[in-house]
Formats: C-alpha cells, sequence, structure tokens
C-alpha cells in the first residue's frame, strides 16, 4: 500500500470515528452496548436519557451498521463491537497519558516502538517518580531499591553509568541477582572493555549476557518478573535521570517485555 494510499484510508477510518466521538448519546450508546445487548429501558435507565433521544441515537447508529435490533434489544454489530473496542483503547490510551502527564511532556517519544505507542493504555497504573531540590538522588535510589529485590533482570542501558554498573557487580557477587541481560550500544560496550573491573565481573560473567546494537539507545528500560522502570532523554538530546516511570502490573510488564523484545532483536 502507497503512503497516499494509507492517507486516505486513514482520512477515510477519521470520518467514521469523528461520526461517532462528536456526538455523546452515539458514544456511549455503543459504550453501553459494549458487554451486552440492551433493551431500551436498560438504555434509558443507564444513560438517563428519554426514549425519544435514545431511539434517535439508535436509529443512526443502525444506519451506520453499527447496532442492531433483535427481538427486543439492541446489540452492536461486528462492526460497532471493533468500533466499541477501539474507542475504549483510545480512552485508555488518554487516560495512561494525563495520569504521568509531565513525565511524557518532558522527553523524547521517539525512541518508543510506534507499536508500543499505541498501547500505552498498559502504563495506565505506572507511577511517576521524580526527584526534588532536596533529593537529587531520588528516583535513582528508588531504582536501586527495586532491582536489589529482583533474581533476574533484563536492561536497555543508553549511558555509561559506572554507578550503575557498580550496584549491578554487587548485586551478582552477593548471588542475589542470578542473570541479567544487558541491551547496549557498542560505544558503551568499547567503555566496559576498558575498565578491568567491569570487564571481569560485566563481560567474564556466565550469569550476565551481553546484547550489542549499533545504533545509540535512548531509553533506559529496565524490568524483571515483578517490575518496570523507564527513564527517558530530554528533547534536547540529554539523558534525564532524575524523572522515572515505574510500573508493576501485569500490563505495564507485558509494555515492557514487549519493547525490549524489539530492542533485542
Amino acid at each position: 500500500m502507497t503512503n497516499l494510499q494509507t492517507k486516505n484510508q486513514l482520512n477515510e477510518e477519521y470520518k467514521n470515528i469523528k461520526y461517532i466521538l462528536t456526538s455523546t448519546m452515539r458514544s456511549k450508546l455503543i459504550l453501553a452496548m459494549y458487554n451486552c445487548s440492551r433493551n431500551l429501558e436498560e438504555l434509558r435507565n443507564d444513560l438517563n436519557k428519554p426514549s425519544a433521544t435514545i431511539l434517535h441515537g439508535l436509529k443512526e447508529l443502525e444506519t451506520e451498521n453499527l447496532v442492531k435490533k433483535v427481538q427486543k434489544k439492541y446489540q452492536l454489530t461486528s462492526n460497532g463491537f471493533l468500533l466499541a473496542t477501539n474507542m475504549i483503547k483510545l480512552i485508555e490510551n488518554w487516560s495512561a497519558i494525563n495520569n504521568n502527564t509531565e513525565f511524557w511532556d518532558n522527553h523524547d517519544l521517539t525512541c518508543i516502538p510506534k507499536e508500543l505507542l499505541k498501547n500505552m493504555h498498559l502504563l495506565k497504573d505506572a507511577n511517576y517518580i521524580t526527584s526534588t531540590t532536596s533529593d537529587l538522588s531520588n528516583a535513582f535510589n528508588k531504582y536501586i531499591d527495586l532491582i536489589s529485590n529482583s533474581i533476574e533482570l533484563k536492561i536497555i542501558m543508553p549511558i555509561y553509568s559506572e554507578n550503575h554498573f557498580k550496584h549491578i557487580i554487587e548485586l551478582l557477587n552477593n548471588n542475589k541477582l542470578k542473570y541479567i541481560e544487558l541491551v547496549i550500544s557498542e560505544e558503551i560496550l568499547k567503555a566496559i572493555k576498558i575498565n578491568g573491573t567491569f570487564r571481569k565481573y560485566l563481560l567474564e560473567n556466565k550469569k550476565v549476557k551481553i546484547i550489542c546494537v549499533k545504533e545509540n539507545l535512548k531509553l533506559f528500560l529496565t524490568y524483571s518478573h515483578d517490575f518496570m522502570s523507564l527513564t527517558l532523554f530530554f528533547k534536547d538530546g540529554h539523558y534525564d535521570d532524575s524523572q522515572m516511570l515505574i510500573g508493576k502490573s501485569t500490563n505495564s510488564l507485558k509494555w515492557a517485555s514487549e519493547v525490549y523484545s524489539i530492542y533485542r532483536r
């Protein structure tokens, strides 16, 4: 499909979505029937609107093949169900962004794969952590607390940080950390080789697997079986270690796993 065809298709889809989203009644009706069919009385009670208003909205949706009437109940067609699913996803994505607006607004998001940007709703329960003028190491200390309780770690590390490497080595030597994968750039790998301690305890350690990529990395992602953390770069290209997103839900871990898998490949 050419770019022009894709653009035309998106424009057509936008018209369909706009038709629903620009009407509060049409949107509410679609969502009200998402999980089950409803009769007129149930819809009237749910939406607290008169029958005439609801019937008018239902008629519009039936015309667009989004709703059908089966006996005395209204239900979504297959098209309506798909539309409702994507509406819910859009609402959840928007909610996830709003929950941590400051974090997303401050940083360069081009490093996040587009398919994962579409699934931001998976991070709706993540918490935003920031350092303050009175505690400049708040985010870093929180990160160290998290990895200190992990048996396995998978990390995309875009920076050469002696502090991070020293803590990781300490956990490995104390046998708290049983296995770690590090996705790093060629530049960082060269720096590790120069440092005798890091070379010995990271490159020559059977509990450590190094995955080297050619491009410069622009996100710091860590995840284990019970948490994920994300730090990013400012839009001017400088790394920001003062703000962090932490998630512990199944959805957050799923999002982190998918990002990691893409970079690992």
